[in-house]
């Protein structure tokens, strides 16, 4: 356990001095090991900081018998959920001293397999299993602490870290209902994947009888966001232009009009704002739009930048990871939501 630094090597032997504790003690209390007094740990702490002393981690995993890794697994290519989740996760991680290993498998399961061979070669300490969706997934088998965030997993018993949809959702219903709309329509991904089935449960509730019109299932995507303001137009009618006002469907069905539009992806809102101004509509003043996601590279380049919901992915690593850490040590650990927040901006209330 040494740093050369200045010329100079430093070992614990001088940490200890500047402590003034033995050389065992200094190392259980960098290592983390001991019954030692939580001033001790802090006064050999803070010495190894002021001599810029780093530990050895290869005799502190023979030490400990861990290698002070842990893998991540994940099935997102593009890293548009698993690296806030990774950030987060390194942030709980990290306070153990703990490096990460990223595996993305790519929805192949041979791939899968192959990764999972090499972590357990390397040792590591324990596993986090993420990925781009919110459905769950069958377990990994292997005989090492696994959490798992975002993507839980099949198996109640092991330990899970989701996003509460509905809570989100729920949300920018009620904040769409305080600015005055009282005629909503929702617009989502595909029914087949449960994020899209807890968003619309959790806004329906909210929303009640200003819902308008069955929610619209379709894809994640733009093109959906415009071809469903179509659907809505031809179903339940749109604002008249410059009004700020729903007004009854031109077929003359006497339906209401839409005021507002409650998406489930930043995507989809996208879309639905591109047709909506491509119909001679003012958002938010003829139509009110949100999404979901706060997804940057869509929510800020929308037009107006759109009100959305954080997923507060980086959260959701860090109790993932937090939760990790618990089992690694052979404490226990529970399943867990963790509730995504709303973000207003011009879409829903203007400049």
């Amino acid at each position: 356990m040494t740093l050369e630094r200045a010329g100079r090597t430093v070992r614990i032997t001088d940490v200890a001095a500047l402590a003034g504790v033995s050389i065992g003690t200094a190392s259980k209390a960098l290592n983390g090991t001991g019954q030692l007094r939580e001033s001790t740990r802090a006064r050999v702490k803070d010495a190894a900081e002021k001599l810029g002393f780093v530990g050895d981690a290869r005799a502190r995993a023979l030490s400990s018998g861990r290698t002070y890794t842990v893998g991540m697994i994940t099935t997102d290519s593009f890293g548009r959920f698993s690296i806030p989740v990774l950030l987060g996760a390194e942030d709980a991680l990290s306070a153990g001293q703990m490096a990460v290993l990223l595996c993305d498998t790519r929805d192949d399961h041979v791939r899968e397999a192959h990764y999972l061979r090499s972590l357990a070669a390397r040792g590591v300490d324990g596993i986090i299993v993420t990925g781009r969706s919110a459905d769950a997934r069958p377990p990994i088998d292997v005989s090492i602490p696994v959490v798992y965030a975002f993507t839980p997993s099949t198996d109640p018993d092991d330990v899970s870290v989701t996003l509460d949809d509905a809570a989100g959702s729920a949300a920018v219903a009620a904040h769409v209902l305080s600015t005055g709309r009282r005629r909503v329509a929702i617009v989502t991904g595909p029914e087949r994947h449960r994020s899209a089935v807890r968003r619309v449960y959790g806004a329906t509730e909210v929303l009640g009888a200003s819902l308008v019109a069955e929610p619209l299932y379709g894809e994640w995507s733009e093109r959906w966001g415009r071809q469903a303001v179509d659907v809505l137009a031809r179903g339940v009618g749109l604002a008249s232009a410059g009004t700020g006002t729903g007004v009854e469907a031109a077929s003359g069905s006497g339906a209401l009009g839409v005021d507002a539009i409650v998406c489930g992806s930043d995507q989809i809102a996208r879309g639905v704002c591109d047709r909506l101004r491509e119909l001679g509509l003012s958002v938010p003043d003829d139509v009110a739009v949100a999404g979901f996601d706060d997804w940057d590279v869509m929510a800020l380049a929308s037009r107006p930048p759109l009100t959305t919901v954080d997923l507060r992915l980086e959260e959701l690593g860090r109790v993932a990871g937090r939760a990790l850490l618990d089992l690694i040590d052979g404490g226990a650990a529970a399943s867990a939501a963790v509730t995504p927040s709303l973000v207003v901006r011009e879409s829903t209330v203007g400049a």
